[in-house]
């Protein structure tokens, strides 16, 4: 007997359908093979069979000598991972008429087989879902693990089961099994840039909430430029605290990854924070930008829609580094593999630390600085200049006195009184960019757009030249000045760069200055 159900591969972000045949027919002479799989399986697919012959045989079930042969259509496409045991399994037991199929192909089914029959959570529950709907499926059975991820799509009847019995109750009719139900918006409210971190915390250090206020504005990436314990670190993670909220698209955009990724717990829902990655400076360029010989999202992809924090910079390898450079300019990451190629979003916020030098202390105010002559330009010279090139704001962070950090003062100033400010600054922007595809942000102006929409006065011009000459700065400075002029305009509510709106993005380069390293 042939029966058919649907399970589902994910390739990147995005899933397709899987159509999971089952033909059962002719006895198997004892010690010949019994089971057969095709479809271009991989070794934790094909080692299925031994877990679906426990399962079904441990919930009371037979497993009748016949010849057994499953496809897994389209056959061109490798199918990874265990999570086909599941719709296998349903398809055996209809297939050798023990349980009813006429309901078979009218659900998506996934999941992995423990021995005793109950299953295990997979990866990538939201995007099998997203398709499941696209399929007009009838429903969607998932582990109940995860659930409460695949009920985040409206319009699709979801249901958390426990073990292969609870399955094959669905298939049967049987009504005790009853579908997950969540209310997608009503939890996106109510979880709504839920920060625990603020910069209400923060003592002093004004001058770097600004700079991270233009930088939250405009989608800028900055570097902060520090001794040890001048509070870098510190101020990068209550970034995302000011940026805007993220809208419900963006939210489960940002949730389908990290489920591909299997981040998302058993009692996960929308991803309602912008993300905040802070990877070690040991990690390789595989690890950073994504991929490996089954290719997964990397830190990058990770941070979409969220900041990428990288602390001590000069310390990661060179190599790590200059991956970045093409996903900072596409906003996207393409991993090409001889059977497959897969893309990743990766639209984040680079907010970079470091040492002014090895020993911490270059132009400290009270610490004298150890390092020997040349020793602080070749530690700057291990960020190169095409990656500098990609970042805005170059800022400096002074340490907090002790009279500051000592002085107890009500906070005056809160990240949700900043945010305000810079959800106003990208309503502008949006705007601004709204016949322009993807560009929602003052960073994403390319060369052509900034001399368009950034056009300054001949004061400003004079301005300009005389700080590109008299501090020595570098030519590629001129457009992230403008771009970062602009977004300090966008603050202002001004719809014209004005003097001190190109003053203020003029001390925002500090390495760009000759001589700045001695």
């Amino acid at each position: 007997m042939l029966v058919k159900t649907y399970a589902s591969a994910v390739q990147g972000v995005e899933a397709q359908r899987i159509v999971v045949e089952v033909n059962a027919g002719g006895t198997v002479a004892a010690g010949k093979q019994m089971f057969f799989l095709v479809g271009l399986p991989d070794k934790a697919v094909s080692e299925g069979f031994q877990r679906i012959e426990a399962a079904v045989k441990n919930i009371g079930f037979k497993m009748p000598r016949l010849k057994l042969v499953v496809n897994l259509a389209p056959a061109d496409i490798r199918k990874e991972g265990s999570a086909y045991d599941l719709p296998i399994a349903l398809g055996i037991l209809a297939a050798t008429k023990q349980i009813a199929s006429d309901k078979l192909d009218k659900y998506m089914v996934i999941g992995e087989l423990a021995l005793d029959g109950s299953l295990r959570p997979i990866k990538g529950a939201l995007p099998i879902a997203i398709q499941a709907r696209k399929e007009k499926m009838k429903g969607l059975i998932v582990p109940y693990q995860n659930a409460r991820e695949a009920a985040i799509v409206d319009g699709l009847t979801v249901y958390g089961v426990k073990n292969l019995i609870d399955a094959i109750s669905i298939m049967e009719g049987q009504p005790n099994i009853i579908p997950y139900e969540y209310d997608t918006r009503d939890e996106f409210k109510n979880q709504l840039n839920d920060y625990t971190e603020d910069f209400s915390d923060v003592k002093g250090q004004e001058n770097i909430k600004r700079s991270l206020e233009i930088a939250a504005a405009g989608g800028h990436n900055v570097i902060l430029i520090g001794p040890p314990g001048a509070g870098k670190t510190m101020l990068a993670r209550r970034l995302p605290s000011i940026l805007p909220p993220l809208d419900l698209y963006e939210a489960l955009e940002t949730t389908k990854i990290h489920s591909v990724s299997g981040l998302l717990g058993a009692e996960a829902s929308l991803v309602t924070q912008r993300p905040f990655r802070s990877p070690h400076h040991t990690i390789s360029d595989v690890a950073l930008v994504g991929g490996g010989s089954n290719p997964n999202p990397g830190e990058i992809s990770l941070a979409h829609n969220g900041v990428l924090f990288l602390d001590e910079l000069p310390e990661f390898k060179r190599s790590v580094l200059e991956v970045l450079r093409q996903p900072m300019e596409e906003r996207k990451v393409t991993i090409s593999r001889a059977r497959v190629t897969v893309q990743y979003p990766a639209s984040f916020m680079l907010v970079a630390s470091m040492n002014p030098c090895p020993c911490g202390y270059y132009n400290h105010p009270d610490k004298e600085c150890v390092c020997g002559p040349g020793v602080v330009k070749k530690y700057l010279t291990k960020i190169s200049g095409p990656l500098l090139d990609r970042i805005d704001l170059h800022v400096e962070v002074t340490p907090v006195s002790y009279d500051e950090l000592a002085e107890y003062q009500p906070a005056d100033v809160t990240s949700e009184d900043i945010a305000k400010r810079v959800v106003k600054a990208r309503e502008i922007q949006t705007e601004r960019f709204k016949d322009m595809k993807d560009i929602h942000a003052n960073a994403q102006m390319s060369s052509r757009m900034v001399r368009e929409v950034c056009q300054i006065g001949s004061a400003g011009q004079t301005l300009l030249k005389t700080a590109m000459t008299k501090l020595q700065l570098s030519a590629r400075a001129y457009d992230r000045i403008l771009k970062v002029a602009r977004t300090s305009a966008d603050l202002g509510g001004s719809s014209d760069i004005k003097i001190e709106h190109l003053a203020e993005a003029i001390q925002y380069r500090s390495l760009d200055r000759e001589g700045w390293a001695g």
